[in-house]
């Protein structure tokens, strides 16, 4: 059952938030914000674009516009081209890694729009 005094999820809408510490937390998305945040205008928001200019929203499909070399668990490249579909904007994701998506036997991983190039 929701708590109908908490705000829905500002990424998602879902109304399921829970109280976290100082922070909300939406159970579908994972999303967590500060209460503060709740206030905030859209308009507010960073503008992110992707390597040739193009304005990015959440729910965009880009490709990979460079082969990327992968760190970490297993190593691996990214070849250009690479479709992704639906990528989640997070403008203040680590490392400056501003897009949050899942990718094709990958698995959810962070990249930065920079790489990127939006679908039309």
């Amino acid at each position: 059952m929701c708590d109908e005094t908490l705000p829905p999820c500002p990424e998602c809408s879902e109304p399921y938030t829970y109280e976290q510490g100082s922070l909300l937390v939406c159970p579908v998305c994972g999303h967590e914000w500060s209460p503060e945040d709740t206030g905030g205008d859209a308009a507010d928001a960073p503008v992110i674009r992707d390597a040739v200019g193009n304005v990015l929203v959440g729910g965009d499909a880009v490709t990979i516009a460079k082969d990327l070399k992968l760190k970490g668990a297993g190593g691996g490249a990214l070849k250009a081209g690479t479709k992704v579909r639906s990528i989640r904007l997070d403008p203040f994701g680590p490392g400056g890694h501003d897009i949050d998506a899942q990718m094709p036997g990958f698995g959810r991983m962070h990249l930065k729009s920079s790489v990127v190039k939006k679908v039309s």
